[in-house]
Order: C-alpha cells, then sequence, then structure tokens
C-alpha cells in the first residue's frame, strides 16, 4: 500500500461539532456553495457518500465505511481503478482547537503510483483545506 497523508490542519472548533458534520455528509448541503469548483468540481453526497470530479482520475465516489465517535471517520473509494482508503482523523487539543489530518492508503502498482501520486498529493491537500475551513457551528 502507497500512503499519503495530509499536513496537519487547525480546525476552530471542537471535534465533536467536526465530527458530528463529517459523519453525515448530507450536512454539507448547506455549505456547498463555499466548496470551490477549481478545486473540487461536481460535488456530490448524501448522509453515507460523496463524489467529485479530479483530473486525471475522473468521478471519484467515497462510501463511509467506519465511524469513531469525534475521532475518525474511515472511506472506501469507489469507481477507481485500485483500492483507496481515506481516513479523516480528528484530535481535539482545547477546546474550539480540533487537529485534523487526512491519510489516504491506496494498492498501487508503480506505474501507476508514478501517474497518480502528485494530484493524489494535491487534491488530498485541497481537500482537507476545505474541510478544515468549513464552518461547523453553522452546519
Amino acid at each position: 500500500m502507497t500512503e499519503f497523508t495530509s499536513d496537519i490542519k487547525t480546525i476552530p472548533h471542537n471535534d465533536a461539532d467536526v465530527f458530528r458534520v463529517l459523519s453525515d455528509l448530507s450536512k454539507l448541503d448547506l455549505v456547498k456553495d463555499q466548496i470551490p469548483e477549481d478545486k473540487i468540481k461536481d460535488f456530490k453526497f448524501d448522509s453515507n457518500s460523496c463524489s467529485f470530479r479530479v483530473d486525471p482520475l475522473g468521478e471519484v465516489r467515497f462510501n463511509v465505511i467506519e465511524r469513531e465517535p469525534n475521532k475518525l471517520v474511515k472511506f472506501k473509494s469507489e469507481n477507481l481503478p485500485f483500492d483507496l482508503f481515506l481516513w479523516i482523523q480528528l484530535v481535539q487539543k482545547a477546546e474550539k482547537d480540533t487537529k485534523m489530518k487526512l491519510t489516504v492508503r491506496a494498492e498501487l502498482n508503480p506505474f501507476l503510483r508514478g501517474m497518480v501520486a502528485k494530484p493524489l498529493k494535491e487534491g488530498l491537500e485541497n481537500i482537507s483545506g476545505i474541510i478544515a475551513s468549513l464552518p461547523y457551528d453553522k452546519i
């Protein structure tokens, strides 16, 4: 497995509020107009999944496969020629100070790794930045 991790982001909300939103993706409907279209295209979601377009991969769909209250939401991909898992990990350091890290693990052969490593890492950073900037207290 090849692993990519985002930088650790600080979210100025408590872990319960962040988890409440990220574990039920349908809540993102309230802020979908704040998600930059140049970063994530064709963003769609329901309570247990989300999908979006990532060049050069095309449409990627993630289904929630595990939830650990206030700590972890784990996703598995669909529509990709390889297995890909995404973890959103949360650690609350203080009230209104939650640290977040995204981790992607993918089963990539060396050829595929060379092709998708840079777009995957860039996409991971874009997604983590968007997630960190959401107004969790208003969702």
